[in-house]
């Protein structure tokens, strides 16, 4: 673990190693499994959907990036295929896991775009804001 500065300037610990986050639960009460990590993902840059407190937007759900999902998230203001070298994010293609902000996955879903899952990297903390059966048809 290490202490990383948030941009309130407060410290949080950040995890390492898969190993530091791997007691976070998956959507079946699990250890969350990783969900990648080339391209390095999730919120805290571990290879694993886990969260916490500064993690605003909730990103707990491994999704497997398609071109339709990837342009519809484009067309909604979330670019998520272009790449941003300045951040160290390289963009997505189809194909590539991601750890996606739950709320994300819902409006895709809704929209008739959603991604398919990995559940088993997918965090409980999920579940509050979509429905299991509605992940499990997404499942891979």
């Amino acid at each position: 673990m290490r202490l990383k500065a948030t941009s309130a300037g407060t410290l949080v610990g950040v995890a390492t190693s898969v190993t530091e986050v791997t007691d976070q639960p998956n959507v079946y009460g699990e250890r969350l499994a990783e969900c990648c990590t080339s391209p390095m993902t999730g919120f805290y840059r571990t290879g694993c959907c886990e969260t916490g407190g500064d993690d605003h937007g909730v990103h707990t759900v491994c999704a497997v990036m398609t071109d339709e999902f990837l342009a519809f998230s484009k067309s909604v203001g979330n670019d998520l295929s272009t790449p941003m070298p300045q951040y160290g994010f390289p963009g997505l293609k189809a194909g590539d896991h991601w750890c996606l902000c739950a709320s994300r996955w819902q409006e895709a879903f809704e929209a008739g775009h959603a991604p398919k899952v990995n559940l088993k990297a997918t965090h409980l903390h999920t579940l509050e804001f979509v429905n299991l059966s509605d992940l499990e048809r997404f499942a891979v």
